[in-house]
């Protein structure tokens, strides 16, 4: 019983403590994905007037689809690996109608060709650098 005491105040006081690292390395955690994976081939697909019929084909139904802005869906994609150290992943997508049609879409996936320009293609030239005897060739 003498032998029990110690043994009981050591576990309790350990109980008591706080681990520095909450996601160590022995916890498995899962990968979690949240939202609408929209990526830019679906959004290639959105062609100005089309109908919210059409829309929700192309993407799914929307994250958000606020009662106050009838005429705006929000689709959000959010992905948080299970490792430790990995960057957490965030997508978002406003599709905005008018009259039932599509009229504009914006976010940070955005299809060419849509209200986002495309991006412009890098320059390059090419430099001859002559030889360091000066022979030019």
């Amino acid at each position: 019983m003498i032998r029990l005491v110690p043994l009981l105040l050591v576990l309790l006081l350990t109980a008591c403590s706080t681990a520095p690292e909450s996601r160590n390395w022995l916890t498995y955690r899962i990968d979690i994905r949240q939202g609408n994976m929209v990526t830019q081939e679906m959004a290639a697909q959105l062609k100005m007037g089309q109908s919210k019929e059409q829309v929700r084909f192309i993407l799914g139904t929307p994250l958000v689809a606020d009662l106050f802005h009838a005429d705006r869906w929000d689709y959000v994609y959010r992905f948080q690996p299970g490792r430790i150290g990995g960057e957490t992943e965030k997508r978002h997508l406003v599709v905005i109608f008018e009259n039932g049609k599509l009229v504009a879409v914006g976010g940070d996936v955005i299809a060419y060709g849509t209200t986002a320009e495309a991006p412009a293609q890098p320059a390059t030239r090419v430099i001859d650098i002559a030889p360091a005897d000066g022979t030019g060739k």
